[in-house]
């Protein structure tokens, strides 16, 4: 028998095809065909149309809501696993329903345990993620989890625009680490914002803790949902004296009046990924593709090289 690894399989849920097509384009091998056929009362079933058994399987995916994204990976995650393939990995640019990562209040779930156990049980062998809400969410895994950072992606964009008197900024406290990452490569100052919600995506108060006086500034964050918190933050900034207020945000979810505040704001722009796709156009929002980035990573994985260098900011 010859002596040659075979190759990988490369599938994809439905929301996630696009990006799919782009990662297998760029690993160099064909978006293999599943066909989901749906009941009348809205129940579905994916089915693998080509032989999977004893083969690394990778199931691209992102599981921000609707739960139907979520069901469909842990639909095809099961039917690979009683089909028999060797290998079965999730890759989740956005992992969804991170947020709920702790018991903030009583009686409470941690929905970003859950889904980690539910991917496990459902067949995952192992996990690629990108920008998780919090690190500490990869112990919630039993398997290898690769945990790779957008900023490979977003410094060389930052690096072109060549900015005078750049300053990273992070919208809240939770973020400061990540800020100071991209602060150390940029070789910039940091500020952070200091804000108090009175519920879920609803900001009561914000400071500023740090001087941006003119400096032109992009706003470092994991994730931009209803773009409360970058809008206020951006025009709080230019209120204060910056030159320029620009985003970087790795997964647009862009819910509510996310696209309209975002239009009507201080944003010079808002640079994003791909991992979820844009549910409409916007003139200020720019969309950096990190479909190499998944595609260097599988392939590495499959052949057993190093991936190191993709999990550094």
């Amino acid at each position: 028998m010859p002596n040659t690894k075979p190759d990988a399989k490369i599938f994809s849920i439905t929301q996630s095809k696009a990006l799919a097509e782009k990662i297998a384009t760029a690993y160099g091998a064909e978006l293999g065909n599943v066909i989901t056929s749906t009941y009348s009362d809205g129940e579905f079933q994916p089915s693998y149309e080509e032989s999977i058994r004893g083969s690394r399987v990778f199931i691209i995916g992102s599981t921000n809501p609707s739960s139907e994204n979520l069901m469909e990976m842990l639909l095809m995650l099961d039917a690979a696993k009683r089909a028999s393939a060797r290998h079965i990995t999730a890759v989740l640019p956005y992992f969804g329903w991170a947020r709920q990562d702790r018991k903030d209040k009583p009686r409470v779930p941690i929905a970003a345990k859950l889904v980690a156990k539910m991917l496990e049980v459902a067949g995952a062998t192992r996990i690629i993620t990108m920008d998780l809400h919090a690190d500490q969410i990869q112990g919630f895994f039993e398997k290898p989890v690769d945990h790779l950072f957008a900023s490979t992606v977003f410094l060389p964009y930052l690096k072109e625009l060549n900015l005078d008197n750049l300053t990273i900024a992070s919208p809240d406290m939770g973020g400061s680490k990540r800020a100071y990452a991209y602060s150390k490569a940029l070789e910039s100052d940091v500020v952070i914002c200091y804000k108090q919600r009175a519920k879920a995506n609803v900001i009561s108060h914000m400071e500023l803790i740090g001087d941006v006086t003119d400096k032109n500034v992009v706003l470092v964050d994991d994730m931009v949902d209803t773009a409360g918190t970058l809008t206020k933050a951006a025009d709080l900034m230019m209120e204060l004296g910056a030159l320029s207020v620009r985003a970087i945000c790795t997964h647009p979810i862009l819910s509510g009046n996310a696209y309209e505040r975002i239009e009507n704001s201080k944003l010079e722009e808002l640079i994003v990924t791909d991992s979820i796709p844009l549910k409409q156009e916007s003139k200020k929002i720019k969309v950096i593709s990190c479909s190499n980035l998944f595609a260097e990573v599988m392939h590495n994985v499959h052949f057993n090289k190093s991936i190191s260098s993709k999990f550094l900011m």
